[in-house]
């Protein structure tokens, strides 16, 4: 049986190989919406010798079923945002404690000591809704910052433009973490210089502005805020872990999660580096649901085990596409 301690210390490509493969079995045993995906594919535990061998289950599975590889008790259930009549996705989560320990440890790796910083949160549309992953792992940062500075903000801009140039001026490290809508709707309120402040894009603009592609997005978003790039965060619903950009739109993963980057005319043929075409994630943080899925984002990856996302196959609500296709 794979445990978390298996999962979040990994240290390797082949450990990683390793841990997949026995997570792989692990959920075929005890996850009928997969086991059944599998065998609908005439793939097995006897057939399955690689990682990619193993069948990755479409996301829209978490809009029509309950994706499920445990018998614990749910303790929560992570919703996508969607449009009135929208059918969203369902992500059950039997143990919190894989969520905290993946985003915790993911955090720390790409940043630091979660106490260096002031989190401040500019997530209205998330706020606005019950049931989002995201607000959850932001709420917890803010805790962990151990900083009274730090907090949410929904309307109130004025307040959060004060709060942002006093500790930026202190020479407060500070992470302004917002969706892309509002962060726009923030510098065209104010323009800013700032000298100790990431600026963290979530993507998404909601339906509240037109879609731009990233370069584009990122420009404005630099020079509204005087800063020389713009970090991303790529995660969703479906996931417990999430990959970070540290600028360029170019994420990289932790140690348990890793993209794979299918045919898009034949999904379960994979393709070169630096060649678009769909996403597949293992995120081994997925122990209790599935850690094998094939997402409706476009993307490349790099022999340096980076990717890129470049877009969605539709308009499928999916937290963390970082280009927005016109």
């Amino acid at each position: 049986m794979v445990t978390a301690d298996d999962i979040f210390n990994i240290s390797s490509k082949k450990q990683f190989d390793k841990i997949a493969l026995k997570v792989f079995r692990q959920q075929f045993d005890n996850n009928s919406v997969y086991s059944e995906f599998c065998l609908l594919l005439k793939k097995d535990k006897q057939n399955v010798k690689s990682v990619q061998d193993i069948p990755f289950l479409p996301i829209q599975f978490f809009k029509s079923h309950a994706v499920l590889s445990s018998e614990e008790p749910v303790q929560t259930t992570f919703t996508s945002s969607g449009t009135t009549g929208m059918v969203t996705s369902s992500h059950h989560v039997t143990d919190l404690s894989l969520y905290e320990q993946s985003f915790r440890q993911a955090f720390s790796q790409f940043y630091g000591n979660i106490e260096d910083y002031a989190i401040l949160a500019l997530l209205p549309s998330y706020l606005e809704r019950e049931g989002s992953s995201l607000i959850y792992m932001v709420r917890d940062l803010i805790e962990g910052s151990c900083n009274p500075h730090s907090g949410f903000y929904l309307n109130n801009y004025n307040e959060l433009i004060k709060k942002l140039i006093e500790l930026d001026a202190s020479g407060q490290n500070v992470l302004l973490i917002g969706v892309t809508y509002a962060l726009l709707d923030l510098i065209e309120m104010q323009q800013f210089s700032l000298k100790n402040t990431i600026i963290m894009e979530t993507g998404g603009m909601k339906g509240k502005r037109r879609e731009i592609i990233r370069e584009e997005l990122h420009k404005l978003l630099c020079s509204g805020f005087g800063v020389s790039e713009i970090h991303s965060e790529y995660g969703m619903t479906e996931l417990l872990s999430q990959a970070y950009s540290l600028g360029n739109g170019i994420f990289e993963c932790p140690p348990w999660m890793d993209v794979l980057i299918r045919d898009t005319e034949d999904a379960l043929t994979y393709i070169d580096y630096g060649k678009t075409g769909g996403i597949n994630v293992i995120d081994l943080a997925n122990l209790n649901s599935c850690a094998f899925i094939a997402t409706q984002d476009l993307g490349k990856k790099y022999p340096n085990q980076s990717f890129e996302v470049l877009g969605r196959f539709d308009n499928s609500d999916i937290r963390g596409c970082n280009l927005m296709v016109m």
